[in-house]
C-alpha cells in the first residue's frame, strides 16, 4: 500500500520560507516519479513542482527561482523548499507519486495516481 504523508505546512509572513516534506512508503522509492501539487479554495490544483525518476525536475513558472524540490532517498522523503513565499502560494500542498512519468507530464495531476492529504501553506502580508 503507497503512502505519502505530508508535513512542514504553516502560517509565515511575506517573505518568510518554509520546508514541505513528503514521507513516501509502500513502493521502490528510487524508482518513483514525485511531484508537489497545491491547492487553493476555488482554485484547480495546480502543479508547483516536480522530480521523475532520472532525476529530472520541472517547475512552474510562478515559483522558479523560490522554490527548489529535492529527495533524500535513504529516508524515502521529499521536500519542497519555500522561499521568499508570497501571499499567492497560499493554498494546501500535496505530495504525488507514480511509477511512470514524463517530464511533460510531473506538473499535471492526472499523471499520478498516488496522493497524501496535504498540508496547509499560509502566507500572510
Amino acid at each position: 500500500q503507497v503512502q505519502l504523508v505530508e508535513s512542514g505546512g504553516g502560517s509565515v509572513q511575506s517573505g518568510g520560507s518554509l520546508r514541505l516534506s513528503c514521507a513516501a512508503s509502500g513502493y521502490t522509492y528510487r524508482r518513483t516519479c514525485m511531484s508537489w501539487f497545491r491547492q487553493s479554495p476555488g482554485k484547480e490544483r495546480e502543479g508547483v513542482a516536480g522530480v521523475d525518476n532520472f532525476g529530472t525536475l520541472r517547475y512552474a513558472d510562478s515559483v522558479k527561482g523560490r522554490f527548489a524540490i529535492s529527495q533524500d532517498n535513504a529516508k524515502n522523503t521529499l521536500y519542497l523548499q519555500m522561499n521568499n513565499l508570497q501571499p499567492g502560494d497560499t493554498a494546501m500542498y500535496y505530495c504525488a507519486a507514480d511509477s511512470t512519468c514524463q517530464p511533460s507530464t510531473l506538473l499535471l495531476d492526472y499523471a499520478f495516481r498516488y496522493w497524501g492529504r496535504g498540508t496547509q501553506v499560509t502566507v500572510s502580508s
